[in-house]
């Protein structure tokens, strides 16, 4: 079982002035080492975010180190840590094939395990255009579409592919149609000023509605959809552990004070 972390939980009561409509806020903000935690939940919105500052503790995980097969649950993420290691935030990121690889490119620990898919067309969210990539090693994170990260010369620790991309320079995805009726359970990645905010949310959403979250409360820059329907995520901070769906990737933030250095 993974162990729920302590923490001090503050309630703040806000109003929003959204379309002439005034709307209660209630926020819970819990912090815990470079973990920041927040429950946001309006008329609007039912969504848990997690923002890191620091990506050097964030890694990938897909397959146990030992036998190679999916590890499918955040509590076998936990076991492949070091006794010394402990998880604070864990979310499924990204697509995958029937035998949980990865839909699109994949990199671990500065390994290719799958190269960039630059297919447009095809099944599913992922070839919704443009898709994109979250990538990051330990100076620099980075979301951005998949054509441009082509171009880039980045050298990534850990990169994940998905798509489509929910907001692109601070514009919701041309695609997305404000009133449609396709509801899920959906979460995703945004970044602004080199700060990462991963959103899940409680209730079903959009498209749109989930990237008019980004952009307007958020305020972020570039931001990439993860999946839907088996979003999954483990904050402990906010008592959430999800553990219905067997997942591909996955991406936790370690944190290591306990180890000692060498």
């Amino acid at each position: 079982m993974l162990k729920s972390l302590g923490g001090k939980i503050k309630m703040k009561n806000q109003f929003l002035l959204k379309s002439a409509l005034i709307f209660a806020l209630n926020l819970v903000s819990v912090s815990y080492a470079e973990v920041y935690s927040e429950h946001w939940k309006t008329s609007a919105f039912d969504i848990d975010v997690v923002k890191i500052e620091q990506p050097q503790n964030l890694r990938l995980f897909l397959n146990d180190t030992k036998t190679n097969q999916p590890l499918h649950k955040f509590d076998a993420v936990q076991k492949q840590l070091k006794s010394c290691e402990k998880l604070l935030f864990a979310m499924n990121v990204g697509m995958y094939h029937s035998d949980y690889s990865a839909v699109g490119l994949y990199i671990e620990s500065s390994q290719q395990k799958q190269k960039l898919n630059t297919v447009k067309q095809g099944f599913g969210n992922f070839h919704i255009q443009p898709n994109g990539v979250l990538a990051w090693n330990q100076n620099k994170s980075l979301i951005s579409t998949t054509d441009d990260y082509a171009k880039i010369n980045f050298n990534p620790d850990y990169a994940t592919q998905s798509g489509p991309m929910l907001v692109i320079n601070g514009k919701i995805n041309p695609q997305f149609l404000e009133h449609s009726d396709s509801f899920k359970i959906r979460n995703g990645v945004g970044i602004k000023d080199q700060t990462l905010y991963f959103v899940i949310s409680h209730t079903a959403v959009n498209f749109y509605q989930f990237a008019q979250f980004f952009k307007q409360e958020l305020k972020v820059k570039n931001a990439l959809y993860l999946d839907g329907s088996i979003s999954s995520a483990y904050i402990p901070q906010l008592k959430r552990a999800d553990s219905n769906f067997n997942l591909g990737p996955m991406i936790a933030y370690i944190d290591k004070q306990n180890c000692q250095k060498d």
